[in-house]
C-alpha cells in the first residue's frame, strides 16, 4: 500500500501513512474543508448561510 499523500511506502505506525508528517498534512485538509463535497441543493446552501450570519451575529455581540 501506497501513501495516499506522498505515494511513499506505508509504516505500520501511521498506516495508512508512511509518516506523522502525511498523516498531518491530511487531517490539515480535513480541518480546512479540502475534503467536503459541495453541495448542489439550495436548501441547503440557504440553511449554510443561516448558519454563518447566525455564527458571525454570535462572535460580534462577543467583542
Amino acid at each position: 500500500m501506497s501513501c495516499p499523500i506522498c505515494s511513499g511506502e506505508t509504516t505500520a505506525k501511521y498506516r495508512p501513512f508512511c509518516s506523522r508528517r502525511c498523516a498531518d498534512v491530511d487531517l490539515a485538509k480535513w480541518m480546512n474543508g479540502s475534503y467536503a463535497v459541495a453541495s448542489q441543493e439550495p436548501d441547503d446552501v440557504e440553511v449554510a448561510l443561516d448558519a454563518t450570519e447566525a455564527a458571525l451575529n454570535t462572535a460580534q455581540k462577543q467583542h
